[in-house]
């Protein structure tokens, strides 16, 4: 019998359920939920002959870990079939795509940790190279708490190539870099965004640094010369997340 795990929220359970159905064994959605998202998705379900469960607030709570941003509605998927791709996210967003990009960063627990800052920040997901870049591995899924799950993680074969791609679909690419002349909190930026950020120390690849809208920098105002990836990212994401906060979605 295969393993099967929780997704939860609706970013991640819609791109599953329009893009990947046969790995849905069941979903479960709040009892007292009856608004349009929840039709469309009970509507792509019957389509899918997916079985809906109604349940109480607690129940949910419990698969989703606690606490967690399920929004009222989590999935029972096949573990086995966890790999969603970008267009997957994109092609489901009711609003303007807020992605992380991870360029080179190959720790587990880095990884994980920028995973739990993308979901507790309301990113649509995180992109990674395939090679030379962490896997979702059972570390970087501890270390997540529960994030995996919630927030689609991406791996793309060629990155500048992704980015461009984005570029062409409307989304500003804003690349972190300490030589970087313009700083995060003087900058401007449109909400369609990805922020791409590196390993510590290796910071952006060349091609990567120079397929970017722009460059901005985190100000450093003591000794150490870097923050870590994940803290950058949290820096980054919520003051992105802090400009626009009056335009997030309800469902959030």
């Amino acid at each position: 019998m295969s393993q099967t795990t929780f997704i939860h929220g609706f970013h991640a359970v819609i791109a599953k359920l329009r893009h990947q159905p046969q790995a849905i064994l069941e979903i479960f959605v709040a009892a007292e939920r009856h608004d349009a998202r929840v039709r469309d998705l009970l509507k792509h379900a019957e389509l899918q002959a997916i079985r809906v469960v109604p349940v109480d607030a607690g129940r949910l709570e419990g698969m989703a870990g606690g606490g967690r941003r399920h929004q009222g509605v989590v999935a029972r998927v096949s573990s086995e079939a966890r790999r969603v791709t970008l267009d997957d996210v994109l092609d489901t967003l009711e609003e303007p795509p807020f992605l992380l990009i991870l360029d080179g960063v190959q720790d587990p627990h880095n990884l994980g940790a920028c995973l739990r800052v993308a979901d507790a920040v309301g990113a649509h997901a995180v992109v990674a190279p395939k090679d030379r870049a962490a896997g979702l591995t059972q570390t970087a899924i501890k270390v997540a708490s529960g994030a995996a799950e919630s927030v689609p993680y991406v791996t793309v074969t060629n990155l500048a190539r992704t980015l461009r791609e984005l570029r062409e679909r409307g989304v500003w690419i804003i690349g972190a870099d300490a030589a970087a002349e313009t700083d995060l909190y003087t900058a401007e930026w449109p909400r369609a965004t990805a922020w791409v950020l590196g390993a510590e120390g290796d910071g952006l690849r060349r091609l990567t640094r120079e397929t970017c809208d722009q460059l901005l920098t985190v100000p450093m105002l003591g000794s150490v010369q870097s923050l870590n990836v994940s803290v950058a990212a949290g820096v980054c994401l919520y003051e992105a997340r802090r400009r626009f906060r009056f335009q997030v979605s309800e469902d959030r």
